[in-house]
């Protein structure tokens, strides 16, 4: 145990921390209090996870029932098809998805007019900001049997009568995974592009009296250079490995394509929220969270020992 001297000498040492950078501190502190009211407090509300919570009654007055909630989605009768489009759809996003922006940002890097540079990079994330009801409207114009797509096919004769594309399960998951790479691959460069520009310029010099070309010095310099970046958003990436999107699947699926798109999120609004199962509904989003803090516990160790590079 520490001495009293030493937990002095510590506090001694915090409080002058505080006062050599109060200015930051007095920056932060909206921020601070924000998360404290609006992120941390609220989190005290997973208690009725526990209990068999009825809205307006006191927690007191409701009955305790542990982890029954947690045993009860897991014998669902749907919970393997559930579980099946969840790890697909993230699989998804987690390989394809995580690639694309790395991939987007390595080419943006090799354009060198920089007017042009930056117009493409403004119009790449200009889809984020769009909402998923106005890119569930695109897609309905685009993919409908008498959209823009359908007609283009017709005219080349690669099909002989129109497709209904969003209603075809086959098709779900390609067109799911390019909307979600359309709309967020811009947004998502940013932090690679900004990691590149960060990249030592005397290394590409000395490639280049080296002989790389291009894809050599992307490959043997850029990538290692921004490696710690992706290693770090991967291991962000997969404590969020059970989120398989839910705007986008309400918006764009149907009953058709219901048994391809409804994931744990989409499942638990429906038979939770909707129908007032709220400590249900709860238990849920706790059990994922604590199963993708879990994850983000593993993958940064196995990282460490890897690649010995850690997110903390």
């Amino acid at each position: 145990m520490k001495s009293k001297e030493q937990r002095a000498k510590n506090r001694k040492e915090l409080i002058r921390s505080f006062r050599t950078q109060r200015q930051m501190w007095a920056i932060s502190a909206v921020a601070i209090l924000w998360a404290i009211i609006f992120c941390y407090i609220p989190m005290l509300g997973n208690v009725i996870a526990f209990f068999d919570y009825t809205p307006g009654q006191s927690l007191v007055d409701c009955k305790f029932v542990g982890l029954k909630y947690w045993i009860d989605f897991f014998q669902l009768p749907d919970m393997g098809r559930v579980f099946r489009n969840t790890l697909v759809i993230s699989g998804l996003s987690m390989t394809i998805g995580f690639v694309a922006p790395i991939v987007f940002a390595l080419l943006l890097n090799e354009i060198h007019h920089t007017l042009f540079k930056k117009v493409v990079q403004t119009i790449s994330y200009l889809p984020y900001f769009i909402s998923w009801v106005v890119v569930a409207s695109i897609l309905f114009t685009l993919l409908g049997t008498d959209g823009n797509i359908n007609e283009l096919l017709l005219n080349m004769g690669v099909i002989d009568k129109p497709i209904a594309f969003l209603n075809e399960k086959n098709y779900f998951w390609g067109i799911l995974t390019t909307s979600n790479i359309w709309k967020d691959v811009g947004w998502s460069a940013i932090i690679y592009i900004s990691a590149i520009a960060g990249v030592d310029g005397t290394l590409y010099e000395a490639g280049s009296v080296d002989g790389l070309g291009r894809f050599g010095k992307a490959w043997h310099i850029t990538l290692p250079g921004i490696a710690p970046t992706v290693i770090m958003l991967f291991i962000m990436g997969i404590g969020g490995i059970l989120n398989a999107g839910f705007e986008q699947q309400l918006l764009i699926g149907n009953p058709l394509t219901q048994e391809v798109y409804e994931n744990i999120d989409t499942y638990v609004y429906r038979y939770g929220m909707q129908l007032g199962r709220y400590s249900f509904a709860t238990s849920i989003g706790l059990m994922k969270s604590i199963f993708g803090f879990i994850l983000v516990l593993i993958s940064n160790k196995i990282s460490a020992k890897v690649t010995d590079m850690r997110l903390f």
